[in-house]
């Protein structure tokens, strides 16, 4: 049993799939931490090698995380869609990677054999890819969603405006989240982290931005990023709730920790559906993953931190979500502790939930203490434009001052979108146009003339 690779006069085995995967993954500090890494260069090279002549059909007979034990693993095997998978139910994983890289496989047939592919199937062919195959696939790979805008069309991005405060001063969310529209964020979502879980203050964050949207007619979608019970409070109490947030990981023990299963999410995302308030479609869940997060909660059962993230993709894409980001670099050095981990580390997990068929954003951010600085994040948040990522997060001056970590501005977006082209959504552009914020091609106007949306500031 097990897997075997030989290198010279040296033969390699590895005794279980969950071994295999977590051998081949690329160094990084969490799972040097968990004790599940590769000792050497030479043993990666060598799981890889295994990994590449496996056939992709034995992830559908061997699971890492028991099928009795884990809920997310029973989701995994049940849901899989073989009609989907037998495209490639014939090939390696190293075949599968030249598949996925062929000039014939566009967005089309990706889209359609999403289903087919299990969470382990897309971290396992991560493994092989350089930084340059990631971006390639996923750059093929277009997921659109819909609530009151569109989401994720080719040559668009869209900005999570992210107005948080340490006290949620309404004054103080209001003044950013107005610095953030006149920069042309929003359109993902207009999304706070609370200070706190009290509920009477969630639901006033709810209306304040609520009453914003409905005075000013823009079409985008509010969430207020507390626990999802937290949520179905505010349903119950008549708040004005768009999308349901909660984060999730790539474990049954992981979503314990977290306080959710997945039937919580599903009477959660009931509950929004039957408020009716989505204009354009009916996607209104919000997820939020990240490396780690199993290693942190003690919940990684000796999977590699990278294949767990993957996992996790299983749950959202169960709920047909509007959004789903990894928050790549928030946990710490502790689980990436570099530049160069967390770059990588967003590529994999953009690529892995794209492939699934899930609209991926990525939260550029690292920690104080951790071994980046912000031209690392220039240099993922560029990589992960061409890759179509399809929005990533807006703070003002890329400083969260709630939270504590470093991410993305209101300038990042706009530098991103200038060159590369990228548009806002289309429905979210137009009221940008309509309000004298962009011109009409949709690229902003200089600030001086961005007088209109100013003018509100007086009167919230």
């Amino acid at each position: 049993m097990g897997f075997s690779a030989s290198i010279g006069m040296r033969c390699f085995h590895f005794e279980d799939l969950r071994t295999l995967l977590a051998k081949a993954a690329p160094a990084r500090s969490g799972d040097a931490l968990a004790g599940v890494a590769a000792e050497s260069e030479l043993e990666r090279v060598a799981a890889r090698m295994a990994l590449a002549d496996l056939p992709l059909r034995h992830f559908l007979e061997e699971a890492v995380i028991p099928y009795e034990a884990d809920e997310i693993t029973r989701l995994i095997v049940d849901s899989h869609d073989a009609t989907a998978f037998a495209v490639i139910s014939s090939l390696t994983v190293g075949e599968f990677r030249e598949y996925l890289l062929a000039d014939e496989t566009d967005a089309a047939p990706l889209q359609r054999l999403a289903a087919g592919i299990t969470p382990e199937m897309a971290a396992a062919v991560s493994k092989l890819m350089r930084n340059q195959d990631l971006i390639l696939v996923a750059a093929k790979c277009n997921v659109v969603t819909r609530f009151r805008n569109t989401l994720g069309l080719p040559g668009h991005l869209a900005v999570r405006l992210q107005p948080n405060h340490p006290t949620d001063d309404p004054k103080g969310v209001a003044a950013s989240m107005l610095d953030g529209l006149l920069y042309g964020c929003g359109d993902a979502v207009i999304g706070i982290n609370p200070a706190g879980d009290n509920l009477p203050s969630i639901i006033s964050l709810l209306r304040l931005i609520d009453d914003f949207l409905v005075r000013y007619e823009v079409p985008t979608q509010s969430c207020v990023l507390t626990h999802v019970t937290n949520t179905l409070r505010a349903i119950e109490c008549g708040a004005p709730v768009d999308l349901v947030f909660q984060s999730i990981g790539g474990s049954e023990q992981t979503n314990r920790s977290f306080g959710i299963d997945l039937a919580l999410l599903a009477e959660a995302r009931a509950a929004a559906q039957s408020l009716g308030r989505g204009t354009l479609g009916d996607n209104l869940m919000y997820f939020e993953t990240g490396q780690g997060s199993a290693l942190s909660a003690n919940a990684h059962g000796g999977v590699d931190q990278q294949t767990l993230e993957a996992r996790a993709y299983a749950v959202a894409r169960a709920f047909s979500p509007l959004l789903v980001n990894t928050v790549v670099g928030f946990i710490g050095p502790e689980y990436l502790y570099d530049g160069k981990q967390i770059i990588r580390a967003g590529l994999e997990d953009h690529f892995c939930g794209k492939l699934l068929g899930l609209p991926m954003g990525c939260d550029v951010c690292y920690t104080n203490h951790a071994e980046a600085d912000q031209d690392d994040m220039d240099s993922l948040l560029t990589l992960l434009g061409v890759a179509g990522v399809n929005f990533i997060m807006g703070v003002p001056g890329a400083d969260d001052v709630m939270l504590n970590y470093q991410r993305t501005s209101f300038h990042d977006a706009a530098y991103l979108r200038r060159v590369l082209g990228k548009r806002c959504a289309p429905e979210f552009e137009r009221w940008l146009i309509d309000s004298g914020i962009a011109d009409s091609t949709g690229r902003l106007l200089p600030p001086d003339a961005r007088q209109a949306l100013l003018q509100l500031a007086a009167s919230l």
